[in-house]
């Protein structure tokens, strides 16, 4: 399983976020305390950004070296500074290719999206009943093989379908499909999402059987003052708060929270 990163709030640097915490990104990616499944999120790493200032289209960096062993994010992660921040290191699904299509944040216009999670047995379960739902549009911009992707796909093709739907309520009706399939099929998920538009940030945690990947949030901690962060493992010792199990949250462009359960 993969171990994600969101970060919403005033601008840091990337190595604030990536690199300076105790339990960094950096270290959960071969030091993780609360994966389900695996133990080494080795099989590549992305982070995605927004400008601080222009209203332009996010920027995404990949590799599909483990994260520790690129020589090139940090002196980038020491230059570049955002306000909505959304990063994963990866944990490949056996029989799936580490290449960089495979990599996450997947990315729609301006939407970013990362998860943690899985679909048992994918390609046999709901690969093609996930596609058969897609438009036209949707199908053709899917580029790698994950599952990740294809969940990503329903959530990009609802907003697609109901272009005055928020990220919230996408993401709502998604795992809803997500799950009337997962039931049709007779296979489980797990269905962690980090989600934004730069304007907002949305994640989930959601799976269709126990136990439920771990993800967590803090706001307004001494070290990241007037921001949301939201992590798979906490990054440091603080008033992190557990999701409730299947249950969303949406942090709003002036950080206000809202939370619901699925």
């Amino acid at each position: 399983m993969c171990r994600l990163l969101g970060y919403f709030g005033a601008s840091v640097p990337l190595d604030q976020l990536l690199y300076k915490p105790e339990h960094s990104l950096i270290q959960q990616s071969y030091q993780p305390r609360e994966m389900t499944a695996g133990l080494l999120n080795a099989d590549g790493f992305g982070v995605g950004w927004y400008h601080p200032q222009r209203d332009v289209e996010p920027f995404v960096y990949k590799n599909t070296l483990p994260i520790w062993n690129d020589i090139n994010l940090p002196s980038l992660s020491r230059y570049v500074e955002s306000g909505c921040v959304l990063a994963s290191v990866r944990s490949a699904t056996a029989g799936i290719p580490v290449d960089l299509s495979n990599c996450q944040p997947f990315q729609s216009e301006k939407i970013l999206g990362i998860h943690n999670g899985f679909i048992n047995n994918f390609r046999q379960s709901l690969y093609r009943p996930i596609r058969e739902l897609l438009s036209d549009k949707v199908y053709q911009s899917i580029q790698g093989t994950t599952d990740s992707e294809h969940i990503f796909a329903l959530l990009v093709n609802e907003l697609v379908e109901n272009p005055q739907a928020s990220i919230t309520d996408a993401l709502g009706r998604s795992l809803n499909i997500l799950s009337n399939l997962g039931e049709k099929y007779q296979t489980d998920f797990s269905a962690n999402l980090i989600l934004s538009n730069g304007q907002e940030m949305v994640a989930a945690r959601y799976a269709s059987r126990d136990p439920v990947p771990s993800l967590y949030w803090l706001r307004d901690d001494v070290l990241f003052p007037d921001a949301v962060l939201i992590a798979s493992e906490p990054l440091f010792d603080g008033n992190w708060i557990s999701f409730c199990d299947r249950s969303i949250l949406t942090v709003a462009h002036d950080l206000t929270i809202e939370t619901h359960n699925l």
